[in-house]
């Protein structure tokens, strides 16, 4: 759980002649993460495509072609089927010939759709104008100008040009025409020169003729016969979609397969009448894989486990364990074109890989765990040697979140979202897996909730059960936002300090544990046992009598008898607060002795851990924005211990309350009122109740988006820059193995 599943580095070898039956086993399991041949062995060459691998590979891409023009998904699947080569070739032509030639057709439908609208734009300007087309062009003796610009100007220009003997301008709203008549000697350029320096925007006329508006009806009206056009091809390919679509599917999946097994040689080593294949398994189904090739092949091929990859980085022979054969193992099987498979063994007889390749990472985590996977691959993958945290998320991100939110309310919908987007997306692992997150940060966040006694920040679940049902005087804990709590309130930010101090020493003792793996036990010591001494040493000196009168004292009596939280610490004596600080002291001395470079973020011991006061922040937090929310629409009164009360079953005599004088006291449902802080929307008329109930709603529905924006960011802030960063890297590589899951065909 802690590691990812153990790795194998295996090798298939065997005579050319038995390759594909090679091939269909191996694909058949799906097991096989096949390792690229780098072409490093003399003699070997990558091998080639089988027969059929570019005709299959041409008539995927026609098939996924024919899903895009249909928009065909894998909700149009269907029952599974059988697809035969025959099928594909027959079938695919005839949806091919019929889809393109529809999509054709939809394609000049839609261009001469565009067409027309274009014509429709260009003429909105002389409808406008209300001229006829066929009188605005045409002339001997006259030019004509049509466009839009600042009617003076433009009667200024043509005035002023010598070049114009007469004119005339019609203007519609924004459209004008300037008719002129040039000179005798003038150009025809003449009003178009005229009009430059007028800001003129001149606009082309169309070549029709009669009123704009009837030819813009005319347009309009052959537009319409287009799109009637359309929307008939239209659904004559939704019918081919909903006919095709299995199909198309079925063989699109029965292609794939193809492709990948006609180019599965491209990654072997191969000579004249050989071939070598090799890549990871996982080591327990090793015989699982032996005993199938053995089924279909017989002992034509050699099977054989180069070696196990244990837990560490450097990749040295004392962490992969090789298992060589006796004799010339595989490569005597190979060498059936004289004996140049054998530069495929090294000295003594002993494997040599292709490439020195990581093995792949494959989470191997339980299902309540699997969800939490999301996350950790959110910064990235595990590297198949270090430690996977997943399940260190699974145990703490939802208690850290069910922590600061703590609502029973709020956590069943939580706990209902979770539950939907997780039964809901059985296809969709990201969603699903946020599902499970989201389920479990739910279920702790009603957990909690139940413990502070509250629902939708209202403290009902304290007043009828923990108090009505089982007698305690309040909720086995509170959130400590009123004066009366107020001790709560600083004991959870002692309790957010000791959860940082145990997290990060699950950190640090994993980033210890890698490191003597990886090197030795003294490098171990030095990178991260000088952080585990250093952090440890100094809390217990902070925890100390030592210190008391500087640090804040409620550090010291949160966990008194008389504390809020009472399990008789006070705190550690003088003498082991001394010791504490000299134990800092040798971690520091250790720390400065194996990477001096980090010495100088020795700080990160206090610091990482305040870093964790955060989770008391959040929680005082959403309680006192749950709390306004409440506060606004139910009102609350004050007793005179500083306890809050929420107007639930109405509100004191505001008058009488106002009235108190020295020695006076209002009692009201059991508590003696001194002040009432805010009457409540709910206790005012009708329209302040609706106003009320608008507040109600549409707060502890932002408190609820809230919660995740916070409280969940936070906690996933904690996970990843204040844990990761002890032990975690990361980069490891996806196991990809060869084979296909079967969603819509079927070979029986």
């Amino acid at each position: 759980m802690l590691r990812p599943e153990q790795m194998s580095k295996v090798s298939v070898t065997g005579a050319k002649t038995v390759m594909e039956p090679v091939v269909e086993a191996v694909h058949e399991l799906n097991l096989l993460h096949v390792t690229e041949y780098d072409g490093s062995w003399e003699g070997f060459e990558p091998g080639n495509p089988t027969e059929g691998a570019e005709e299959s590979s041409d008539r995927l891409v026609t098939v996924r072609s024919l899903e895009s023009i249909l928009d065909v998904d894998a909700e149009d699947a269907g029952p599974t089927r059988i697809v035969t080569d025959d099928a594909v070739q027959e079938e695919l032509e005839e949806i091919r010939t019929r889809v393109n030639e529809l999509d054709d057709r939809k394609a000049g439908l839609r261009g001469e759709i565009r067409d027309i609208e274009e014509r429709l734009d260009a003429l909105d300007p002389f409808v406008d104008l209300g001229i006829d087309l066929d009188l605005l062009s045409g002339y001997d003796s006259l030019t004509v100008a049509v466009g839009s610009g600042d009617r003076e100007a433009i009667e200024r220009a043509v005035a002023d040009s010598d070049d114009l003997q007469e004119y005339e301008i019609f203007a519609g709203d924004d459209t004008m025409a300037v008719f002129a008549r040039p000179a005798e000697d003038a150009d025809d350029s003449a009003l178009d020169d005229a009009l430059v320096g007028a800001d003129f925007a001149s606009i082309d006329v169309p070549d029709a003729e009669g009123s704009p508006t009837e030819y813009a009806e005319e347009l309009e009206y052959e537009k319409r016969q287009l799109e009637s056009k359309l929307t008939t091809v239209e659904s004559e390919l939704e019918d081919e979609r909903r006919e095709a679509a299995g199909f198309l599917l079925a063989a699109e999946e029965k292609l794939s397969i193809d492709v990948q097994k006609t180019e599965a040689p491209l990654s072997f080593a191969t000579t004249e009448n050989a071939f070598i294949a090799e890549g990871w398994i996982p080591s327990e189904r090793y015989d699982e894989f032996e005993a199938a090739i053995a089924d279909a092949v017989g002992d034509r091929v050699e099977v054989e486990e180069l070696e196990r990859a244990t837990f560490s980085r450097d990749g040295t022979d004392n962490v992969r364990e090789s298992f060589p054969e006796e004799g010339a193992g595989s490569s005597a099987t190979a060498a059936t074109d004289g004996g140049t498979a054998g530069a495929a063994r090294a000295d003594g007889g002993s494997p040599v890989v292709m490439a020195d390749d990581e093995p792949p990472t494959v989470q191997d985590n339980p299902g309540a765990v699997e969800p939490f996977e999301i996350l950790v691959k959110a910064v990235n993958r595990p590297n198949y040697y270090e430690f996977d945290p997943t399940v260190i998320l699974f145990l703490t991100f939802p208690a850290f979140f069910g922590f600061m939110i703590g609502d029973l309310g709020y956590g069943i919908i939580y706990t209902a979202i979770g539950y939907y987007l997780y039964t809901s997306f059985a296809d969709r692992p990201a969603f699903r897996s946020m599902g499970g997150v989201t389920l479990a940060a739910g279920i702790f966040t009603m957990l909690f909730g139940v413990l502070y006694g509250e629902l939708f920040g209202l403290h009902v679940i304290a007043t009828y059960f923990w108090e009505g049902v089982v007698g305690l005087s309040h909720a086995p804990i509170e959130k400590g936002l009123s004066p009366e709590g107020v001790d709560w309130a600083r004991g959870w930010l002692v309790v957010s300090l000791l959860i940082g101090i145990f997290h990060l020493n699950v950190a640090w003792i994993f980033g210890f544990l890698e490191d003597r793996e990886l090197h030795d036990l003294k490098h171990a010591v030095y990178e991260n046992g000088s952080w585990l001494l250093m952090m440890n040493g100094l809390w217990v000196w902070i925890f100390s009598d030592v210190v008391r009168g500087t640090a804040p004292e409620f550090i010291y009596t949160t966990f008194t008898a008389q504390g809020v939280l009472p399990i008789g610490f006070g705190g550690f004596s003088a003498v082991v607060g001394w010791v504490g600080l000299a134990v800092f002291a040798v971690g520091l001395i250790l720390l400065v002795v194996g990477e001096p470079i980090e010495a100088v973020e020795f700080l990160n011991v206090l610091v990482n851990v305040l870093s964790y006061t955060r989770i008391a922040a959040v929680l005082l937090a959403k309680a006192g924005m749950a709390f306004t929310v409440n506060l606004l629409f139910f009102g609350v009164y004050v007793d005179s211990h500083g306890g809050w009360h929420f107007g639930l079953g109405g509100m004191p005599n505001a008058e009488a309350v106002a009235a108190l004088g020295q020695g006076e006291t209002l009692s009201y449902h059991g508590y003696e009122v001194t002040e009432i802080m805010f009457g409540g929307l709910v206790h005012g008329d009708a329209a302040t109740i609706l106003i009320g109930l608008l507040v109600l709603v549409l707060g502890h529905l932002l408190v609820l988006a809230l919660g995740v924006t916070s409280a969940g960011l936070q906690a996933v802030r904690l996970e990843y820059v204040e844990f990761f960063n002890k032990f975690f890297d990361g980069g490891g590589r996806e196991y990809e193995p060869f084979g296909y899951e079967r969603r819509f065909t079927t070979e029986d």
